[in-house]
């Protein structure tokens, strides 16, 4: 299976947080999406994916019906998208993204929860490297459509991993700058998207004792409490688990 693959089954199956923090990360990102590009989302791209994503994490209609109707709202909070970057203990690099509408508080937190786990935060830009932006799409599959002959068709508008998961679905990677283009062609030539999301997959992995393993869990665990932290991603092997 492909890198992008396992990576997103790892995460899948040791995922932080809760029902309540997901339809949260959602209602700020569908803000974000119609301040940037309206309520409409026949004409807004992003807001589409949104609402996808928000079917499939059983999100309640009227949650997201009020959400939207709440950004349009010219007192609505202006949330900013604002990325972290940082090492944590025993040289685990660790990438967070968040959406907020003070970023003064929440760096000042971040910077607070790298400090008291034994970390430190560093310079924006400084990790890029370490990882790969990734769009990762969901879709349903077309029977009488082969893996095969999908990858030779959505090779050109940027996918670059594609693999049938354990639902009967097909999960498609591609660079996050495809995006949009791998979105059009599904959209055009009539794939159901299931949900999308967007990934950092580290380059390389580090192996950590479970001693070291248990230092760098309560400072993933702490950021992932934060209510301005939408995702954290970072480069520490998973544990291995039996199947």
């Amino acid at each position: 299976m492909g890198r992008a693959f396992e990576y997103r089954k790892a995460r899948k199956l040791k995922r932080w947080g809760n029902m309540s923090k997901t339809f949260t990360r959602i209602g700020k990102e569908i803000t974000i999406a119609v301040k940037a590009s309206g309520p409409d989302p026949a004409n807004n791209p992003r807001l589409r994916a949104l609402l996808q994503n928000a079917r499939s994490e059983n999100m309640p209609k009227d949650t997201v019906e009020r959400a939207i109707k709440k950004a349009t709202d010219k007192d609505a909070k202006d949330y900013k998208e604002l990325t972290y970057e940082g090492y944590g203990p025993h040289g685990i690099a660790i990438f967070v993204e968040a959406a907020t509408d003070n970023n003064t508080r929440t760096v000042a937190n971040v910077r607070s929860y790298f400090t008291k786990h034994g970390g430190n935060l560093g310079t924006q830009g400084s990790l890029t490297f370490l990882f790969d932006h990734k769009a990762v799409l969901k879709i349903q599959a077309k029977p009488d459509v082969s893996l095969e002959d999908l990858e030779l068709e959505l090779i050109d508008c940027g996918v670059e991993e594609l693999e049938a998961d354990d639902e009967g679905a097909v999960v498609l990677t591609g660079a996050f700058e495809d995006y949009a283009n791998i979105q059009k062609y599904l959209e055009e030539n009539g794939y159901e998207i299931l949900s999308t999301e967007f990934v950092r997959i580290p380059n390389d992995l580090k192996e950590v004792t479970p001693e070291q393993r248990e230092g760098i869990e309560k400072l993933l665990e702490k950021l992932e409490e934060d209510d301005d932290v939408t995702q954290v991603f970072h480069n520490m092997k998973e544990e291995e688990t039996e199947e």
